[in-house]
């Protein structure tokens, strides 16, 4: 009985927020209850309000393991919307309609710049004064600058006249609330899946069979090679440079560079996976980013669910480029801006996003200056080759102001890379540092291959029969299992 006892306190505290342990797609506990979870969705699929009840409710369970008690600021802005969009609907008026979308912006940047902002603002108000500031606690509630962004251009598309407002409350609910893209996006909009939702849709064989193909490849990207690299490399050289050569801190560049991106993407292609388990499809969120031959090209390629939502909702409100060319380069630029702001709480991230504001103004001007240039579809083989390195260079260089978590560490990785660089040290770095190259060479080949070899590999992958695709799964699994640190390495977005 005492055992008993003992085992049912364990699982208590298992199944209980802890705010070191999240409910994240790489751990065995949201395998095993993603399992007993899609068994009884099948099960009432027939039965649809009951199957939206049980999955909001999982929802909400999955974002309390992250969030704790602020999976309640969730439902509000559940309800917030509801009513908002039903206020929106029944106003013709233009104020009143104007009225309703201010409302909504003030709730949703309200609380980011609570919960993200509030201490970063004072403390910079208090450094051109004398007073002393001390930080709150404030504990940032996980993917809030995801749903907050989902809320505001759901409210803004009723506005626009892009959509009707959802009458159903469990159908908005389900929508903000559907755990795959609630931590760490993409940034799915209720034009897109709303429609969905009401088509209380069954997942094809086909759908599963591409659903398990991304997630076999989210794992590979996250566990294989970013936490990998992340843990044995790259948080070394970025926590240190000056103790590390020129090369090697260049080298940590590029590892965190193909670090974040199989991290991000990594976890893209789960949450887009599992959506595909379920019966919904969501659009890409990354087309290989540094196969980009632009800066502007690089950002239709990187984020794209973020991407285009500060273009529709940022920049063409501003004026886009509808308007005299110092004004549109200005809109870009500030578009950037917000968009690093938009990552988090630091003036790191604010330069981070200017440098890819003056990058994208650069190549504008560059473009309007030699109108004859080749885009990136046309030009030789070696044009398109040099117009990659150089974007890439460009972007891996800017991911510094990134990780970096202020100006002083990134001036000791300059001066590193720029005065004390010892190709020398390259073969006791290989030597040292192997199966950390293999993994990044392995990253890097996974996102540079041709698509048509990815798109083959998924065809192949969906057309064996069930039992092999869940073999080939069980067997990324034990790898996984094999490879991963002992400590769970959250996702890196799950901090914005």
């Amino acid at each position: 009985m005492d055992n008993l006892q003992v085992d049912i306190n364990k699982l208590i505290n298992v199944l209980k927020y802890d705010e070191a342990n999240p409910l994240l797609f790489n751990t065995g506990l949201f395998m095993l209850l993603f399992v007993a979870f899609i068994g009884l969705y099948r099960l009432l699929q027939r039965f649809r309000t009951v199957k939206m009840i049980f999955v909001i409710l999982f929802s909400l369970y999955f974002y309390y393991k992250s969030s704790s008690a602020y999976c309640f600021i969730l439902l509000g802005v559940c309800i917030s919307d509801y009513v908002l969009g039903m206020l929106m609907g029944k106003t013709s008026a233009r104020f009143g309609r104007r009225l309703v979308v201010l409302l909504n912006v003030v709730i949703n940047v309200g609380m980011l710049v609570y919960f993200k902002y509030f201490n970063l603002l004072i403390d910079t108000i208090t450094q051109f004064t004398s007073t002393r500031f001390d930080a709150l606690d404030v504990i940032l509630p996980a993917g809030i600058s995801f749903f907050t962004f989902r809320s505001i251009s759901y409210i803004v598309d009723i506005y626009r006249g892009h959509i009707e407002p959802c009458r159903n409350f469990l159908d908005y609910t389900f929508y903000l609330t559907f755990f795959p893209p609630l931590l760490a996006g993409p940034v799915v909009r209720a034009k897109d899946m709303l429609p969905q939702v009401a088509a209380n849709p069954v997942a094809t064989r086909a759908m599963v069979g591409e659903g398990l193909f991304l997630i076999i490849a989210g794992l590979v990207k996250k566990v294989i090679v970013a936490d990998f690299i992340s843990g044995n490399f790259v948080d070394r050289i970025f926590d240190n440079p000056s103790l590390y050569s020129g090369f090697e801190n260049l080298m940590g560049i590029y590892g965190f560079t193909i670090q974040l991106y199989c991290d991000f993407s990594g976890y893209s292609d789960m949450a887009i996976g599992l959506a595909l388990l379920l019966g919904f499809r969501f659009k890409d969120n990354f087309r290989s980013p540094f196969k980009a031959q632009s800066p502007t090209e690089f950002w239709h390629r990187w984020h794209i669910s973020l991407s285009t939502w500060l273009r529709d909702y940022v920049y063409i409100p501003m004026g886009g480029s509808r308007c005299s060319k110092p004004r549109a380069y200005f809109n870009q630029f500030a578009t950037m801006v917000v968009g690093g702001l938009w990552h988090g709480a630091s003036w790191m991230y604010v330069i981070w996003g200017a440098l890819h504001g003056f990058l994208l103004v650069i190549h504008k001007s560059l473009k309007s200056l030699f109108p004859k240039l080749p885009d990136h579809k046309k030009g030789s083989w070696w044009r398109m080759t040099a117009n990659i390195f150089l974007t890439f260079n460009l972007v891996a260089l800017t991911f510094v102001f990134f990780r970096m978590r202020s100006l002083e560490q990134a001036q000791q990785m300059g001066h590193q890379i720029f005065h004390d660089f010892h190709l020398t040290v390259a073969p006791q770095f290989i030597a040292g540092y192997f199966t950390i190259i293999l993994a990044c060479m392995l990253g890097y080949f996974m996102h540079m291959m041709p698509g048509s070899w990815t798109q083959k590999a998924k065809e192949l992958y969906m057309a064996v029969p069930f039992w092999v695709q869940a073999l080939i799964l069980a067997i990324v699994i034990l790898i996984v299992i094999q490879v991963r640190q002992s400590d769970i390495v959250p996702f890196i977005y799950l901090q914005y």
